[in-house]
């Protein structure tokens, strides 16, 4: 059947607003990932332990996500997208170039800006979810998200690169190189919040823009519950990338020099693994996310049992196959289940729980660093299986209701 020029238009804007979006996602993701790649060494230069480095992670991560029951209610009442993304997006990235003006008397000024970094996702993450959200009627919520991902991932791809070209330069050798590339992705800091304002102008009511209402399911719904109890159990398991940057410093696998190289690969993966699983999503649904956290689930067995380029390889291939996926689908899922003036505390409680059981995995797969990693191995191993099982449940649930 022929589009008529209503649903033409109707696409084209959802199109461009995501553009807009992407624009931001590629422009922040430049930044803090970039800033992120080199967490770990950086840290360590710094004389951080394995432990902390791992706690503060889980503790970034526990703020970052666990906030957003908080945020994302607050946003279903005010619907104030814009001014949340534009006060996130501000601390989250301006925290980044001060970094470069911490010394290791002051090492602890560097945690609390790393973790007003994650404090400044956790406002400005479900505004964007919500924002994206709303192309994906016209889209269709697996494309829509994967796409932005890939706006995302091109970013995180192209941060880390750029900040191994400058750790090139000025060397891994005290902290002068991890502090000239703080500072120079400021830069990227300032362009993503110019582009933001410009969003804002463009687009000051977006939620205009979908027509189409999705399933509606409630937040106490069965199906949604089995849901969070599986991302409960994918985030607990699921290792981040600091600890495994410090698991290869520590190791010795590749020179430090090309963690962040490295980074960006994995980040060129995800984009990749995003826009597979994200668009396999709108064709199967939920099983895309089963089988890519399935591959995931070996991702630290590689990782850190096998002390080899190779083994290294192989398993950040499956851990970025993993974000990927994660980062695409999870959000698909809830546009998918939820109409939009839910979407706000949807998002808040799914992003809040896999914070909280980010930071609990984390916490315990850092104590476990020092005493065993076949430990580490399995824990990782039993939660993200635990999921794939858990989101069987959810994909039959989801089925029940479509009937």
């Amino acid at each position: 059947m022929t589009p008529t020029q209503g649903d033409r238009g109707s696409v084209k804007k959802a199109w461009l607003f995501l553009v807009f979006i992407g624009l931001i996602s590629f422009l922040s993701d430049f930044t803090h990932e970039g800033a992120r790649s080199i967490y770990g060494p950086y840290l360590d230069n710094l004389g951080v332990t394995a432990f902390l480095v791992a706690f503060i992670a889980g503790l970034g991560e526990l703020i970052g996500y666990g906030l957003r029951v908080l945020t994302g209610y607050i946003l279903d009442k005010t619907k104030k997208y814009w001014t949340m993304m534009i006060v996130g997006y501000a601390i989250n990235l301006l925290a980044i170039p001060l970094l470069a003006l911490v010394g290791t008397d002051i090492w602890a000024v560097a945690l609390v800006l790393i973790l007003l970094e994650r404090l400044g996702k956790s406002i400005r993450a479900p505004a964007k979810s919500v924002l994206t959200s709303f192309a994906s009627g016209e889209l269709g919520p697996g494309k829509t998200f994967a796409i932005q991902e890939v706006f995302d991932q091109v970013g995180a791809f192209l941060g880390p690169l750029f900040v191994f070209g400058i750790l090139s330069i000025y060397g891994t050798d005290g902290l002068t190189g991890y502090q000239t590339a703080f500072g120079f992705l400021g830069i990227f800091a300032v362009m993503t919040l110019v582009i933001l304002v410009v969003a804002r102008i463009r687009y000051p009511s977006p939620e205009q823009l979908e027509t189409k209402k999705p399933n509606a399911f409630n937040l106490g719904s069965r199906a949604f519950v089995v849901y969070l109890i599986a991302i409960a159990f994918l985030a607990f398991g699921f290792i981040d990338f600091p600890l495994i940057s410090f698991h290869i410093s520590q190791a010795e696998i590749i020179p430090a020099t090309y963690v962040p190289l490295l980074y960006s690969v994995a980040m060129g993966l995800d984009a990749v693994s995003a826009l597979v699983f994200g668009t396999l999503y709108d064709k199967i649904g939920i099983r895309s996310l089963m089988i890519a956290i399935g591959m995931a689930s070996l991702a630290a067995l590689f990782v850190f049992i096998w002390p080899s380029f190779w083994s290294l390889a192989v398993g950040m291939t499956l851990w970025a196959i993993g974000m990927g996926a994660q980062e695409s689908v999870l959000k698909s899922v809830v546009a998918t289940m939820m109409e939009k003036e839910k979407r706000g505390r949807a998002y808040g409680i799914v992003n809040a729980l896999f914070g909280i059981s980010w930071f609990l995995g984390s916490a315990l797969v850092g104590a476990l660093y020092n005493i065993s990693l076949p430990a580490v191995v399995s824990v990782a191993v039993f939660f993200q299986l635990g999921a794939v099982a858990l989101l069987v449940v959810t994909d039959r649930l989801l089925h029940k209701k479509a009937g």
